[in-house]
């Protein structure tokens, strides 16, 4: 399973992109990512949250490659998008617009994520009000990041 993407938001094509490795919790899954920008967002949205029991932190790629893509499966999670999962040990992998050309790796995932930086934080609406991520970032409501997705006027 190879998932190319082009970051639309972020131009990914600089110095600071580079090739990562990671796998998941019981290494049945492992793989390559390339354009790797870096840095990392956090989701709020409910279903991030559902999803993964908090907010989810996720690194913008380029591509995708898995060695062994028969342990990947994919949740279809909302008419535009899918997230990726180990069907053996059930690790969080990618998440995945069915249209646009955007692919985010959980940063849990790579083998190693202690360079990530914290660049923005999205759907700032729906967070709950027991955490706050710290720093000074962009922080984008529901509207704005689905806007800057061309997804709604």
């Amino acid at each position: 399973m190879t998932t190319d993407t082009m970051v639309s938001d972020k131009d990914t094509k600089n110095s600071s992109a580079k090739t990562m490795t990671g796998s998941c919790l019981c290494g049945s899954v492992k793989f390559k990512a390339t354009g790797v920008d870096g840095n990392h967002g956090v989701c709020h949205c409910g279903t991030c949250r559902k999803w993964s029991g908090g907010p989810t932190m996720g690194v913008h790629v380029e591509s995708l490659d898995f060695e062994s893509e028969d342990n990947v499966t994919a949740y279809i999670s909302s008419d535009w998008a899918e997230r990726g999962f180990c069907k053996n040990c059930g690790t969080h992998l990618f998440y995945r617009l069915k249209e646009g050309n955007m692919t985010v790796v959980w940063a849990g995932a790579f083998d190693d994520n202690e360079g990530f930086e914290l660049e923005r934080e999205i759907y700032l609406d729906n967070k709950p009000a027991g955490y706050n991520f710290a720093g000074e970032h962009p922080r984008m409501t529901e509207h704005e990041f689905l806007k800057s997705l061309g997804m709604v006027e």
